[in-house]
């Protein structure tokens, strides 16, 4: 058995960090390059990974933070099947199963494979992306109606795809069958592959430039470090109990009826334990989360709260404890579904924040967006063959301590791009009639809400609608005093007779000239509005994000026009706001009564 040094250099140390960083980072890029779908090529709905040979995460390039947790539960369930004594080099795995594995929901397939140095095996490489269908009632896979898992497509265990290089075919027809679109998904799948074929000969080389003595020294030294800075930083934190909770519309099955997240945080010391016990029971659409989204969101606030920097890795995941109830909203008993699954994990997100917002008062903000998406699918005319249309949305993020919320952007876990208009257009039949940020759709505040954008669609050809959203209903929450943002909205054909508001998640079946409008939410607002600057007033104004009225209204800012130049007027809203406040002191003073 190799005998590791207690004490590894540690220059040399950081340079192997730097290394293992750097393949994830090659992996990715090529994963990119090579997509065949939009959904990975330009949306860059994908993840990769560096394991070691025991499934423990050695570098992770974070675009999409829930993979955090998906990536081990992957690996581990993979030599739970298998074993390492039945793997051999040139082999790859393929698995997607929520409860026999940890993907998030069908699509997001993980490619794993051994890397193999001299023969021995020394790691592994996985990458995660969407794929655009895998069969069930709607294309894309991701119906909004399951009830449970079975309506959600095709889900593979742990399962070996090649062996010692050369391929299982059974496996790809398998696969090719049960898909509206198998070109795609199969390519997508071999892109994935050689993906992790580069990080598999860029590991041989990282070993046969350092040593595999010195590449085991370092790393288990730089989960040390990692797991080091963070409870260093988590004990300086105040000792105590927090709970916060969030709501999502509804699951897809019982309309407007709100589901609760709830997190109980107890801090003490360098631990930390975040304890949902008291979510929502499991419900009937899908809605539902795994653990290993959990841990990852859970990781996510971590990073977030302690450095944005932070490496990740098995060091990360030590720091983090949690709790989550059998049968419950985060931990389903199978069959539950679980495909849309993002408001939920948003929703997560957004009360750990709340919750930690007085322990680390100088990281406090506001809500932002959540999620959104939309599949489209339907055949070409030209050759018949079926398309898939997927498209992931942000809009605002919420105000922050010291800073407005970022316009027309992802939030939270959700780190993936909106596809170019050029891209839609020459791929789908679809046209892109409007794109533009929601005026005054972000929270009013002393640092004001990011805004919500539009996005107008004329359909070319009759299409299938798959909606995947959040927060129509419930707004995105202000904090400090600061507004809710403005909630998103979807319609088909608005402001004619035929003018129909689509449910946060449902399905819909359009036809040839229908026009589609996506709404997304603008972010919440951070502190007193009253509070904010009258300048950077005076320039939401100028710029478009607040008409004259809503400055005058939420910010007590007087603001005068003359043609296109906008003027403040400043002895006016000294006087209107000092005139608000002595309402509000009398209003707070009654109240007390």
């Amino acid at each position: 058995m190799t005998q590791l040094n207690p004490h590894p250099d540690p220059i040399l140390t950081q340079i192997i960090g730097a290394s293992l960083s750097g393949i994830v980072r090659e992996m990715q890029n090529s994963l990119f390059r090579t997509g065949f779908s939009t959904i990975i090529r330009e949306s860059h709905d994908a993840s990769c990974a560096l394991l070691s040979r025991k499934g423990e995460l050695l570098a992770q390039h974070v675009v999409l933070p829930i993979h955090i947790g998906v990536f081990p539960s992957c690996t581990q369930a993979i030599l739970n099947v298998y074993g390492a004594d039945k793997i051999s080099e040139g082999d790859a795995f393929l698995i997607n199963h929520p409860y026999l594995g940890g993907s998030a929901h069908a699509p997001d397939i993980a490619v794993i494979t051994p890397a193999y140095y001299r023969g021995e095996l020394v790691a592994f490489c996985g990458s995660i992306a969407h794929k655009s269908d895998l069969g069930g009632p709607m294309p894309g896979s991701c119906w909004g109606k399951a009830t449970e898992i079975f309506s959600e497509g095709l889900h593979l265990p742990p399962v070996r795809f090649y062996h010692r290089g050369e391929p299982i075919d059974e496996v790809q027809a398998i696969i090719g069958a049960n898909s509206r679109t198998p070109e795609s998904v199969l390519g997508d799948i071999r892109g994935q592959l050689g993906t992790d074929r580069l990080g598999e000969r860029r590991l041989s080389e990282l070993v046969e430039k350092y040593g595999l003595t010195n590449i085991l020294e370092s790393v288990k030294e730089l989960f040390r470090i990692t797991e080091q800075k963070v409870r260093q930083t988590i004990v300086q934190w105040k000792d105590g109990v927090s709970e916060a909770e969030r709501f999502m519309d509804d699951d897809g099955i019982d309309l407007g009826k709100p589901v609760r997240v709830h997190v109980r945080i107890e801090k003490k010391g360098d631990r930390i334990l975040f304890d949902f016990t008291d979510s929502a029971d499991q419900v009937k659409g899908p809605a539902n989360i795994r653990p290993p989204l959990v841990k990852a969101s859970c990781a996510y606030c971590v990073i977030a709260l302690v450095d944005p920097q932070l490496s990740v890795n098995e060091g990360l995941l030590r720091t983090i404890n949690f709790t989550v109830r059998e049968g419950s909203l985060l931990n389903p008993r199978f069959p539950a579904p679980v495909n849309t699954y993002n408001p939920a994990v948003s929703s997560m997100i957004d009360a750990i924040f709340e919750a930690l917002s007085e322990t680390v008062p100088d990281r406090k903000r506001a809500d932002g967006c959540g999620s959104g998406s939309i599949t489209l699918g339907g055949s070409r005319p030209a050759d018949g063959k079926s398309y898939i249309q997927y498209e992931l949305f942000g809009g605002g993020g919420g105000g922050r301590s010291e800073k407005d919320g970022d316009s027309g952007t992802s939030v939270n876990h959700l780190n993936s791009k909106i596809a170019p208009v050029e891209i839609i257009e020459s791929e789908f039949p679809c046209r892109v009639r409007r794109y533009d940020l929601i005026s005054e759709s972000g929270g009013s505040g002393r640092y004001r809400g990011g805004l919500g954008i539009l996005r107008e669609y004329l359909i070319l050809e009759d299409a299938k609608l798959m909606l995947r959203s959040s927060k129509h209903l419930i707004p995105p929450s202000g904090i400090e005093h600061g507004a809710p943002g403005r909630p998103g909205s979807v319609f088909v054909n608005p402001g004619t007779e035929r003018e129909e508001k689509l449910p946060t998640r449902c399905e819909y079946f359009l036809k040839k000239g229908d026009i589609l409008r996506i709404e997304r939410p603008g972010g919440g607002g951070f502190g007193n509005p009253l509070e904010r600057d009258p300048l950077k007033v005076l320039g939401d104004v100028e710029d478009g994000c607040v008409s004259m009225e809503k400055a005058m209204k939420d910010y007590g800012v007087s603001i005068r026009r003359h043609g296109r130049i906008f003027e403040l007027d400043a002895l006016a809203t000294e006087n209107h706001r000092s005139k608000q406040k002595e309402m509000s002191d009398n209003e707070n003073s009654q109240t007390n009564l």
